[in-house]
């Protein structure tokens, strides 16, 4: 669904109900950054612009201002060094909070990698995709595809009974206006973490991975999540393994900044099996 050739970052979306691809490229202008977004399958008009240059500002975390976050880092050591070798990193959202937890549902118990692999099976069978010059790309399915899919589809994809349920019991949901993920949006994180609990299949873990990649909450490091915290524990030398209240002690003296420091322990996390390249 993702998909990045080393200049150009390309996605397929819904817009209105249509299957629509995003483009996005940087560059220079007088020595300047500039970023380029280009999306096609849809009418050009200034509602459907308005509406893309918001989900691309959100998706790409581009209305975050770091300065108070370097600020706070130039005052502390160990945070400065992480900081400055990752300076310029904006956390980044999934397009809609429904693909936040799909993305959740998947990876439950699972390696990221093999997440994405159930994911990218379930896209296939999704309504939403684009065919092109250089293949079919896929966006991720709607709570409307999600319900007419069975049970044994889901389970010939490789999810779990429980993970089916979660996904359909959620895509029912919403299509029955018993849940409206948006307005966990204008929700306080307490607020927010409830509603989600009250879901099948979510619990903290989910839910605190919604806040911080469905809702941008960047004071919000998922503590359950036991790769991050292993990565927290080797940053900060801790010879004995961290648990869920120690990582919301030792992030206080950090906030309201938790949750970008996840992002950068994913950052070392990627450094250390070699998939970042130099600028």
């Amino acid at each position: 669904m993702d998909r990045w050739d080393g200049t150009t970052y390309r996605r397929v979306i819904a817009v209105r109900g249509r299957a629509a691809e995003l483009r996005a490229q940087q560059s220079q202008v007088r020595g300047a950054a500039r970023l380029e977004v280009t999306v096609s399958g849809v009418r050009s008009g200034a509602t459907p612009k308005t509406e893309m240059a918001a989900l691309v500002t959100r998706m790409l975390g581009l209305q975050i201002d770091l300065e108070p976050f370097y600020r706070m880092a130039a005052g502390d050591a160990k945070l400065r060094e992480l900081a400055e070798k990752y300076r310029g990193l904006k956390p980044v959202q999934f397009p809609t909070v429904f693909e936040a937890l799909g993305n959740a549902f998947a990876c439950q118990q699972f390696t990221i990698a093999a997440g994405l692999q159930l994911l990218n099976r379930l896209a296939q069978l999704g309504s939403i995709a684009m065919e092109g010059q250089d293949g079919k790309f896929f966006g991720f399915p709607g709570p409307a595809d999600l319900a007419r899919f069975s049970p044994r589809t889901f389970r010939r994809l490789g999810f779990s009974g429980q993970k089916t349920r979660a996904f359909r019991e959620l895509s029912r949901n919403i299509l029955a206006r018993n849940f409206d993920p948006n307005a966990l949006r204008d929700q306080t994180n307490e607020a927010a973490v409830a509603a989600l609990l009250r879901l099948r299949g979510v619990g903290r873990w989910t839910a605190e991975y919604v806040l911080l990649r469905g809702l941008g909450r960047l004071d919000v490091f998922p503590g359950d999540d036991v790769g991050a915290r292993n990565r927290l524990a080797k940053w900060l030398h801790r010879s004995r393994p961290m648990n869920y209240g120690s990582v919301r002690k030792i992030l206080s003296r950090w906030q309201p900044y938790a949750g970008l420091i996840y992002f950068h322990m994913l950052m070392e996390s990627l450094s250390a099996r070699g998939s970042l390249r130099p600028a």
